[in-house]
């Protein structure tokens, strides 16, 4: 089959990852092509990847937008470098789509939120954009692919472009594929009387609401609603989740579903066209010598943490923190790295029935023995909260930014793998963790639930209310230790089952193949 997978991120080109869209992006196309599948990754360009040393133009395309015809440059990327898959396979093809409209925000900027006045406003108008330049390659190429694989909101109005416009022919033939990452993001943006809308994006086609709207917000259009309906199939990113997102919200017991998707969703499950397919783990080039084995020195990894400048440059509560860690390795040593949201650091933050939060109660129950490092960014007010933890307890390093090279060091070094997600669609970091050997805390949902099973290959904890949920974090944490120090042979053991887990993406590539590509009317 010819493969077309579209999306806003990918993990295969140089400055293409925000999230877990990308890492997806990156991994799932170098298996199909295993499985002997011709697979093209279509991206918008962002005024850079088309500026890479291997970008060469192909054609230009017609697309008609806002009333306006544009002409819109297309890029075709050679694969440099060797799979993470598969040592052996032929390349995956890359396209970036290349025009002012898909950079409002300058070169290299994939995301920007618009602000709290118009949620949504510059991106919706970005990728509806994108959108219709795809439809115009699929209707332009002389060879479309027979499956069109969609990834997330972004390219959820693609299908009200295939559904609406009676002047499009070779989509319409085309097998669309949809998946969910993240339900929490929808796109959601009025259906008129907005430069951000619809209307003005599309201002000739004629439609119905129902089917494109929000089931919450009259007259606004919901790009994953869209997707929901119109879609031959969809998937999340897990079994859970898949099952998950079937039920209302529940903010009282710190439940997340369908975000007020949940009627769409089990319509769509009562039609046979939803599924939930674990997101894989690159395995390949991991070194084996660590997994399991041997950590790398405690000095060596203060001496990575002060090489990474950046970090540590307006931080000077990680510096102070970093200079007073003990010079022998603590005989507890946590490891937490990911976004700063909600989602992420929440369960952190809950206060315990001491009324401190989950996060001091480790910190300080634990004291010296312990250090717990932290890497991520995000949310200015958590990252705040977060930093204020830190300059009270000097056996918390709060390192806020993005590294290529020390989330490898940590996975490795660390002895318990902290990730009390509120709510987590797949996760990734998880999986790399428990490759390296390192047992994992995490809150039994979504993908979570799928991976880490309680005193087998880490622990995990639940709770019917956010409070509940902290206290269960800590005593995990607690219990986790505990073995640690006191059952050197089971604590070895469950570091063995975390190593030996097998999230493979020649799996999940075979499930997409047979339960999405190859489904039949």
């Amino acid at each position: 089959m010819r493969i077309w997978l579209v999306a806003a991120e990918n993990g295969a080109l140089k400055g293409g990852k925000v999230g877990g869209i990308a890492d997806v992006i990156r991994d799932l196309p170098q298996a199909l092509v295993a499985c002997g599948h011709q697979v093209t990754v279509v991206t918008p360009a962002y005024g850079v990847f088309n500026k890479l040393p291997q970008a060469r133009p192909i054609e230009d395309l017609q697309v008609r937008f806002g009333g306006t015809q544009h002409s819109v440059q297309t890029w075709q990327i050679m694969q440099t470098g060797q799979s993470p898959i598969q040592k052996s396979v032929p390349a995956v093809e890359f396209i970036a789509i290349e025009h002012a409209l898909l950079s409002p925000k300058g070169a290299g900027v994939i995301y920007h939120d618009g602000g709290p006045t118009a949620p949504y406003a510059i991106d919706a108008s970005r990728f509806a954009f994108f959108c219709a330049a795809v439809v115009a390659q699929v209707e332009q190429c002389q060879h479309p692919p027979d499956v069109l694989h969609l990834h997330d909101w972004h390219l959820g109005l693609l299908l009200a472009l295939r559904h609406y416009d009676p002047s499009l022919k070779k989509i319409r033939a085309i097998r669309i594929v949809f998946t969910i990452h993240n339900l929490a993001f929808q796109g959601t943006r009025p259906l008129n009387n907005h430069e951000s809308s619809f209307e003005t994006w599309f201002p000739r086609l004629r439609y119905q609401g129902k089917q494109i709207g929000d089931p919450r917000y009259p007259n606004c259009v919901n790009p994953m609603a869209t997707a929901i309906r119109l879609a031959d199939k969809l998937n999340t990113v897990s079994p859970t989740y898949a099952r998950e997102i079937l039920q209302p919200n529940d903010r009282a017991r710190g439940f997340s579903g369908g975000e007020g998707l949940e009627a769409d969703l089990r319509a769509a499950a009562a039609e046979n066209r939803l599924t939930g397919i674990l997101n894989g783990c690159a395995y390949v080039n991991f070194d084996k010598s660590r997994r399991g084995g041997h950590r790398p020195g405690w000095s060596r990894l203060l001496q990575a943490i002060a090489g990474e400048k950046h970090l540590l440059k307006d931080n000077l509560t990680a510096r102070q923190t970093l200079n007073q860690l003990p010079r022998r390795r603590p005989s507890k040593l946590l490891i937490s790295i990911g976004r700063i949201g909600e989602q992420k650091v929440s369960l952190f933050l809950q206060p315990t029935k001491t009324h401190c939060s989950a996060l001091e109660m480790i910190l300080e129950q634990h004291g010296s023995t312990l250090a717990f490092i932290m890497l991520g960014s995000g949310d200015s007010e958590l990252e705040k909260r977060l930093r204020g933890i830190a300059s009270e307890h000097r056996n918390f390093l709060f390192l806020t930014g993005y590294s290529e090279t020390l989330p490898e060091l940590l996975y490795c070094a660390g002895d318990l793998f902290l990730m009390p997600s509120s709510f987590e669609p797949c996760g990734i970091s998880q999986m790399l963790a428990m490759r390296a050997g390192q047992p994992c805390v995490a809150h039994a949902v979504g993908g979570l639930k799928d991976t880490v099973t309680h005193a087998v290959n880490g622990f995990s904890f639940g709770g019917e209310t956010p409070s509940d949920q902290a206290e269960n974090f800590v005593s995990s944490v607690n219990q986790a230790l505990l073995i640690k120090s006191t059952d050197k042979g089971r604590w070895q053991k469950i570091r063995n089952n975390a190593s030996a887990m097998r999230f493979s993406w020649e799996a999940a590539a075979a499930t997409y193949i047979s339960d999405l590509y190859e489904f039949t009317d």
